[in-house]
């Protein structure tokens, strides 16, 4: 086996493993939101049962009302912090996937370039201006590609500042219903 095959064989072993990694922070994002899901689940038909015993024994319709006030402020509050703990969840996996994108790419972006500058050396004469083009080609690419990720991850900086606001005026509007109830 000669070297460029050799170091294409490393290289795609290398984005094999780093792909099996990412799959596995993702599983591990998705496990914690099922995780969260499930928790939720199971509290809400619980207090579902419990609400519902409390209405049939209520013994008049101010009770009942009074009932019924009486769950905004635990609801709300159940509420916010599930959209807390999602947003968490979320962030960290987000940030985790990216920042092993970004390492990952920039090793595949210097495996590459070492293959192509060994698959240059070893190119017959003549072949200079194809193979010019070739890294010309190959440069043009990258750079597309990181302008591409610049893109998306500004569009994922202002999805998660977005959510991240809308979710402090979740909380802020909770503890103001809160403290006039």
């Amino acid at each position: 086996m000669n070297k460029s095959a050799e170091k294409f064989a490393a290289t795609s072993k290398a984005n094999l493993e780093a792909a099996q990694a990412l799959a596995t922070k993702a599983q591990a994002g998705v496990e914690k939101l099922v995780d969260l899901n499930l928790a939720a689940s199971k509290a809400a038909v619980s207090e579902s049962f419990e609400h519902a015993q409390a209405v049939l024994g209520a013994k008049d319709p101010q009770a009942l009302a009074a009932l019924q006030a009486s769950m905004a402020k635990p609801l709300a509050e159940k509420t916010t912090a599930y959209v807390q703990e999602f947003q968490k969840i979320v962030a960290s996996a987000s940030a985790e996937f990216t920042s092993a994108a970004q390492a990952n790419m920039a090793d595949v972006q210097k495996g590459f370039a070492t293959l192509m500058e060994s698959a240059t050396k070893g190119a017959p004469a003549g072949s200079e201006s194809a193979m010019a083009f070739f890294n010309q080609a190959m440069s043009a690419s990258q750079n597309a590609f990181k302008t591409a990720q610049a893109s998306a991850q500004q569009a994922v900086d202002t999805a998660q500042t977005n959510f991240t606001a809308a979710t402090k005026q979740t909380v802020d509007a909770v503890k103001k219903a809160t403290k006039t109830a």
